[in-house]
């Protein structure tokens, strides 16, 4: 007995998919007589076609947003912040030793390079490096 177009009528009234839909194999006769949707829901509450239970995954978890390396900001900007207030200001006494001392232009490039490189730790501590070399 095929029954598919009566499995398709029921998954379409009782709002699941076709391979939800079961069959009580006793009552088959009452089922071929069923022509309207409301025969279907009629046999549905009498428990003659009944709904299997879903398969898989029953909840969805909904992901929570992360945050990753590259969407926090705040110490990033105040790290690049404090490098170029402590840079520069180091590259201005720089310059102002170079023309008054006269400083060699090799030895300059060497205390530029050093300052790029975060080699000072402040002010004084450049200061104090200078009187070495």
């Amino acid at each position: 007995m095929n029954l598919r177009k009566k499995k398709q009528l029921a998954a379409k009234v009782l709002r699941v998919g076709k391979s939800r839909i079961f069959f009580n194999e006793n009552n088959l006769k009452e089922i071929k007589e069923a022509i309207t949707k409301q025969d279907i829901k009629d046999l549905f509450e009498q428990g003659i076609i009944s709904i299997k239970l879903a398969k898989g995954r029953k909840k969805f978890i909904k992901r929570k947003n992360k945050k990753g390396p590259g969407s926090i900001r705040k110490n990033v900007r105040k790290r690049k912040r404090d490098y170029m207030i402590l840079t520069r200001k180091l590259r201005a006494h720089l310059k102002e030793v170079r023309n008054n001392d006269k400083m060699k232009n090799e030895k300059y490039y060497l205390l530029r390079g050093q300052i790029k490189n975060k080699m000072f730790k402040n002010k004084q501590h450049f200061k104090e490096n200078i009187k070495w070399k």
